[in-house]
């Protein structure tokens, strides 16, 4: 037969204090002295105890359990996303359960409502449903993140500055020569894709910049990406070719396109990537992209939404800044050596 599992009874036995002693003490909870505190923490140590902690949840009205809805978790970047909420979670002795909704409003639905059923604290969301009505239904304390959360004005959301990221893409793109990018861009329904194709818009009309760029759409992956680039290629216009995708992924497959073709990056066509995902440093050459704060946004929305769930003030909405990350990827057209490029290979 195995150890029966030791109770609290046997925690305030072997401490020598009352079992309410006990609980107040590990649950940090309610008046206890110092010493009968450090005994209580001992004996359960000892013991190998551990709180149950529905009955917990149930005296307290807390879980200590929180929520994470994303979108998809192949994506590398959303890994990080969730990297840094685990992070903070463990800094406010949080639970983290994680789930991927693949962009699916049913699978949203059946995770809220497990979450709902594991009596969470509350739940982070980049959310799929198209109406506030549809996440109040659940009553869950919520913090929104990524573009999604634009439809939810009324929700605490943190996110990535689209508009700042794009700029500082295309400006850099600009001052290595690039002037009238191509553009790789997700599916149409995508908010993300609206706020990026807008967020060029802008910036070309602020810099007088020609604006009758090549788009192709794809999804936000490393084979969509390569399809796309694919038929840049086909079409290509005269001259050297930049292609600033919206996500990594779509980048890294754009390099898979050229070398398809056999051809180079960047003596043929320069790619810009947008993410900053880990492997854009080990592809060949490096992926020069736009990085988004991944684990910021995490670990920031974990403590919007345990500030919230303690009935303190949380903030929001907060964007954070992108930076760039420079390198091998995209050609300057403007060094000594660059006529080669100037005269568009390929």
């Amino acid at each position: 037969m195995g150890r029966k599992r030791p109770t609290i009874h046997d925690v305030a036995t072997l401490a020598g204090v009352s079992k309410s002693t006990v609980a107040r003490a590990l649950s940090g909870t309610g008046p206890v002295a110092a010493e009968a505190r450090e005994r209580a923490i001992e004996a359960a140590r000892a013991l190998g105890y551990e709180p149950n902690h529905l009955a917990v949840s149930m005296r307290s009205g807390r879980s200590r359990l929180i929520g994470l809805v994303i979108p998809d978790i192949a994506n590398p970047f959303w890994a990080e996303v969730a990297k840094g909420a685990q992070d903070r979670a463990v800094e406010e002795e949080l639970s983290l359960l994680c789930f991927s909704s693949d962009w699916q409003t049913e699978q949203e639905e059946r995770h809220l409502r497990a979450l709902v059923r594991a009596r969470v604290d509350g739940a982070i969301l980049n959310p799929v449903a198209d109406s506030v009505e549809a996440l109040h239904a659940f009553g869950l304390p919520l913090v929104l993140i990524g573009s999604s959360a634009e439809k939810f004005p009324g929700l605490p959301s943190v996110g990535s500055n689209i508009p700042q990221s794009v700029r500082l893409g295309l400006d850099y793109l600009s001052r290595k020569g690039h002037e009238a990018p191509a553009l790789i861009l997700g599916p149409p329904s995508r908010i993300a894709r609206l706020r990026f194709a807008e967020a060029v818009r802008q910036h070309l009309d602020y810099r007088g910049a020609a604006r009758d760029l090549q788009v192709e759409t794809a999804d936000y992956t490393v084979e969509g990406g390569r399809a796309a680039m694919s038929r840049l290629l086909d079409n290509r216009r005269p001259g050297p070719l930049a292609v600033f995708a919206a996500n990594d992924l779509m980048a890294l497959g754009a390099l898979m396109a050229l070398r398809d073709r056999g051809l180079s990056c960047p003596e043929d066509a320069s790619i810009l990537g947008f993410d900053g995902i880990a492997a854009g440093a080990f592809s060949w050459p490096g992926l020069t992209t736009v990085e988004k704060p991944g684990r910021a946004l995490g670990r920031l929305a974990v403590s919007m939404l345990a500030a919230a769930a303690e009935g303190r003030p949380h903030g929001g909405p907060v964007c954070l800044p992108g930076r760039l990350i420079e390198r091998g990827s995209v050609a300057n057209l403007l060094a000594r050596d660059a006529p080669a490029l100037l005269a568009g290979r390929g």
